[in-house]
C-alpha cells in the first residue's frame, strides 16, 4: 500500500482542470470588463471622482509648498465612511508626487491603515520599510526584532538619504493605541532627527478625534482641518456612472444604478458602500450565470452586503452574545411586535441554548449583555413605565433587520444543530 497522500486529483496540465476551467465559459453571461474600478481601495484618474473638487483643491493648497521643496501643512480630514475622504487624499498626494518630481523635488508618500496597523511599532515600521530603497539606501529593515525607537532611527536616516519631503497618510487615525506617532513625526525636523520636510494627512471618521489628542501634539501638528460631507443620491449615481465601464457593455439594465444610488443614500451618501453592492450584484449575476443584471441582482446583493456589516460587527462577540441576538431575531419573526422584555427574551435564549446543549447564563447576564449591545448599537433598549403596581423595565428591538441578524448569526456553525 502506498504511503503517498491521496490527492482528489492531478492534471499534468492545470489549464484541463474542469474545476477552473474558462475556456467553456459562455460569454453572453461574463460580466465584467475592468473589476477593478469597483474595488476599495482602487485609486481612480481624476475624471472619475466626483463631486470632490472643491475637498482635492483644499488639500491640494496645504501640500502644494512641497513642488518648491518647502514644508507642507499638515492636515485632519474628518466625515463618514464613504465620503471620499481616503479616495481624494491618495489622489492629492500623488499628483503631489508627480508634481514635484517634474520640479526635480524627490517626494515619497505612505499610505499607512491605522485600523491594521494600530500601535507605535506597526505603525513606524510600515511608514519605514515602505520609504526604504536598499538599493539606495543599503539598509536592509527588518520586520521583527525591534522596537519603535531603532525603526525611528532608521527613518531619520532613510529620509536625509532618499528625500527632499515626505507625506504621512494615517488613515483611520483614530485606531491608534497612542498618539506618539503624531508627535514623533510632527517634530522630526523641528528636533533635528531630519532634514527632510515631513508632512502628515490624518483621516478619521470622528470629528471629536482632535480634542482627545495630548496637548503637545496639537501644538505641533498646527493642522488645516477638512470636513467631508456624505455624498447626495445624484452624486452617488454619477460615481456609479463613472465605473459603468467596469462591467461589459449592455450588462446593467436602466434600473440598477439608481437603485443602487437610492440604497447607498439611506445609509447617509456611503459611496463606498454603493460600489460594493454594484461589485456584489455582478458577482451574483455571474455565478447565476446570468446574462446581465437586475434590479433583482442588486436588492440581493443589498442584503448580503448588510449581512456581511453585520458579521464582521459580531465577529468580536462571544457565542453566548450571538444565542441572545438569535432569540431576539426570532422572537421578532414569530410575533406583530417587536420589542420584547428581557424576561421573554431569557425564556427563547434558554431553550435555544438547550437545542444547543450549551451553557445557560443567568438571566441579570442575559440583561448585561443586552446593554452592551445597545450601547454598540445592535439592539436599542428603551424604559417602559409599566402599568398600575408594576415597576418599570426595558424593552429592547434591534436596531438591524431580522433576517439580516438570522442569517450572519446563522453562518456561525455552532448553530448548525438548531432545529
Amino acid at each position: 500500500m502506498s504511503d503517498e497522500p491521496t490527492r482528489i486529483t492531478d492534471f499534468e496540465d492545470p489549464s484541463e482542470d474542469p474545476l477552473f476551467s474558462v475556456e467553456n465559459e459562455d460569454s453572453s453571461t461574463q460580466i465584467f470588463e475592468r473589476k477593478e474600478l469597483l474595488k476599495v481601495g482602487h485609486v481612480p484618474e481624476s475624471a472619475r471622482i466626483v463631486g470632490r473638487d472643491t475637498e482635492i483643491e483644499s488639500v491640494a493648497a496645504e501640500l502644494r509648498p512641497i513642488v518648491r521643496s518647502e514644508p507642507p501643512n499638515n492636515v485632519m480630514i474628518y466625515g463618514k465612511t464613504g465620503t471620499g475622504k481616503s479616495l481624494v487624499t491618495r489622489h492629492v498626494t500623488e499628483r503631489a508626487r508627480q508634481a514635484a518630481d517634474a520640479q526635480g523635488v524627490t517626494v515619497g508618500t505612505v499610505y499607512v491603515d491605522c485600523a491594521q496597523h494600530d500601535t507605535h511599532t506597526r505603525v513606524a515600521r510600515s511608514i519605514t520599510r515602505t520609504l526604504n530603497d536598499e538599493e539606495s539606501t543599503g539598509l536592509s529593515i527588518p520586520r521583527t526584532g525591534i522596537g519603535s525607537g531603532e525603526y525611528y532611527d532608521y527613518l531619520w536616516e532613510i529620509l536625509d538619504v532618499s528625500y527632499d519631503s515626505v507625506l504621512v497618510i494615517l488613515d483611520e487615525v483614530d485606531r491608534l493605541e497612542t498618539d506618539d506617532v503624531l508627535m514623533q513625526l510632527s517634530r522630526a525636523r523641528e528636533s533635528g532627527k531630519a532634514e527632510c520636510h515631513l508632512g502628515i494627512v490624518a483621516i478619521s471618521n470622528k470629528i471629536e478625534y482632535r480634542d482627545s489628542l495630548n496637548e503637545r501634539v496639537k501644538s505641533s501638528l498646527r493642522e488645516e482641518e477638512f470636513v467631508f460631507q456624505p455624498y447626495d443620491a445624484n452624486q452617488l449615481r454619477e460615481i456609479m456612472e463613472h465605473r459603468r465601464d467596469a462591467f461589459k457593455d449592455d450588462v446593467l439594465t436602466d434600473d440598477v444604478i439608481p437603485l443602487t444610488a437610492a440604497f447607498a443614500a439611506q445609509e447617509h451618501g456611503d459611496a463606498r458602500k454603493a460600489i460594493e453592492i454594484l461589485r456584489h450584484a455582478g458577482e451574483l449575476a455571474e455565478r447565476r450565470a446570468d446574462g446581465e443584471i437586475t434590479d433583482g441582482h442588486v436588492r440581493d446583493a443589498q442584503e448580503w452586503a448588510e449581512v456581511d456589516r453585520f458579521e464582521e460587527l459580531l465577529r468580536g462577540s462571544t457565542t453566548q452574545v450571538k444565542f441572545i441576538l438569535y432569540s431576539l431575531a426570532v422572537l421578532t419573526r414569530e410575533n406583530r411586535e417587536n420589542e420584547f422584555s428581557t424576561s421573554r427574551i431569557y425564556k427563547q435564549y434558554s431553550t435555544v441554548c438547550d437545542q444547543l446543549d450549551a451553557n445557560v447564563l443567568s438571566e441579570h447576564r442575559v440583561y448585561e449583555l443586552l446593554k452592551e449591545q445597545a450601547f454598540l448599537g445592535v439592539v436599542e433598549s428603551t424604559r417602559t413605565g409599566g402599568g398600575r403596581g408594576q415597576g418599570s423595565y426595558l424593552e429592547h428591538r434591534l436596531v438591524q433587520d431580522t433576517s439580516v441578524v438570522l442569517k450572519s448569526v446563522l453562518r456561525d456553525s455552532r448553530f448548525d444543530n438548531l432545529e
